[in-house]
């Protein structure tokens, strides 16, 4: 005896589908702040590269530990 489920998909071969359903995309329209958002974290990154550079300077000696 065949139960058919309403959450079943059967292919055109006969087959039930096993893989998961496919999730519809979603489009954020809202870009307005990007820009600005975008700029901050490439600043604060580059920040955290610098810090990162005199402290590595100021506890080894070298810029890049094993290169210079």
């Amino acid at each position: 005896m065949t139960s058919s489920s309403s959450s079943q998909v059967i292919t055109e071969y006969g087959k039930q589908n096993i893989f998961a359903r496919e999730t519809q995309p979603q489009l954020v329209e809202d870009y307005t702040s990007y820009p600005e958002e975008a700029e901050k974290t490439n600043g604060r990154w580059a920040m955290i590269g610098m810090v990162s550079l005199l402290v590595s300077y100021f506890t080894t000696g070298q810029i890049i530990p094993g290169i210079f």
